[in-house]
């Protein structure tokens, strides 16, 4: 027995969103042993059925389900065809379908309801637009096997953001190994210089994101914070590059992990302060009675601006680069504003 998901388009209805429609496909292809025709899926299935045209105009919907079914099987799912005997190499007389015993999780893998929860939850976590074909396809994978990630677990979903708009052209890039260009401002520049890189490897270090990719301007390898690209990412015409090595991210996350050990500063805090109880849960070492915390840092500008927003909170003790960085910083600020008292 075939199982229809579908529903009459009626008017104003809303797009069906990625996730459902291929929820639905899977569900269909596993409730049928013989397998379904093209045009019985672009017909039936929730997601297609509503843009069916039974005339015949349908290459959108055929194409939208080709990339739909790469997905599935890039999700794990063994999506078969089986041929017609009476039709042997008519794609027309093709038919899809998922065999439920080899997608079944194997008997020894169970979960609890509150891993199954948890799993859930951690598929919600992801929403930036950035990420949501990741997201999607998580969802579509959990909810195909008995997990309904929309429940509620602790009454609110927590949400992680991607606010570095490089972030998803650089991803896309890297997937399809893509050269590309970009304005970076390095600090200690007077502005941004363009570079032509190889992206790599895209990583979440210390709350910040990185690039890591071979630099075509020096001929060596770089490290690039996402937040200081300047402008759009373009990639380059006709250039690309080979796999990245396997385990690139966790090694570079091991190099700027062991960059963030070799820098340490020593920090006067004032006590009760802001500065006291947010930096002091980062500290490596403190002594209490002097007010003083050891912290370690990556990148020598980046902890400089944060410590400038403290103001007369904290007090750099050292090292002498980075009292400086910070020195420059709170000088630019009270620059400033003698010049708009003077207007």
């Amino acid at each position: 027995m075939i199982a229809r998901v579908a529903g009459a388009a009626r008017a104003g209805e809303s797009r069906i969103p990625v996730e459902d429609r291929l929820f639905s496909l899977v569900l269909a292809l596993l409730a049928t042993e013989t397998g379904l025709l093209k045009s019985e899926i672009l017909s039936s299935v929730r997601g297609y059925a509503e843009r069916y045209d039974p005339a015949g105009q349908n290459a959108n919907l055929e194409r939208q389900f080709e990339r739909d079914k790469d997905d599935i099987r890039e999700l794990g799912i063994p999506l078969e065809t089986v041929e017609s005997p009476d039709r042997p190499g008519d794609n027309q007389a093709l038919r899809y379908r998922i065999p439920k015993g080899q997608y079944d999780l194997p008997d020894e893998v169970r979960f609890t309801p509150d891993e199954l929860a948890l799993l859930g939850l951690a598929a919600e976590v992801w929403r930036e637009a950035s990420l949501s074909a990741d997201s999607q396809r998580a969802l579509t994978k959990l909810r195909s096997l008995g997990i309904e990630p929309r429940e509620p677990v602790i009454g609110y979903a927590p949400r992680l953001r991607v606010r570095d708009a490089s972030f998803e052209p650089l991803r896309q890039a890297l997937d399809r190994r893509q050269t590309v260009r970009f304005r970076y401002f390095k600090p200690g520049e007077a502005a941004p210089r363009q570079r032509t890189v190889d992206p790599l490897a895209v990583v979440l270090h210390e709350g910040r994101w990185h690039l890591h990719g071979f630099d075509h301007d020096v001929r060596e390898p770089r490290t690039f914070l996402l937040s200081r690209i300047i402008g759009p990412v373009a990639p380059v015409p006709g250039r690309t590059f080979e796999a990245p090595p396997p385990g690139i991210q966790d090694r570079i996350l091991a190099e700027l992990d062991a960059l963030r050990l070799q820098n340490s500063a020593d920090l006067a805090v004032t006590a009760g302060s802001d500065a006291e109880i947010r930096l002091g849960r980062r500290a490596v070492l403190r002594d209490d009675d002097a007010g003083v915390i050891r912290m370690h840092y990556t990148d020598v500008a980046v902890f400089a601006d944060e410590l400038a927003a403290y103001g007369p909170e904290v007090r750099v003790l050292a090292p002498d680069s980075l009292r400086d960085a910070v020195r420059s910083r709170l000088e630019t600020v009270a620059a400033a504003h003698r010049g708009g008292g003077e207007q």
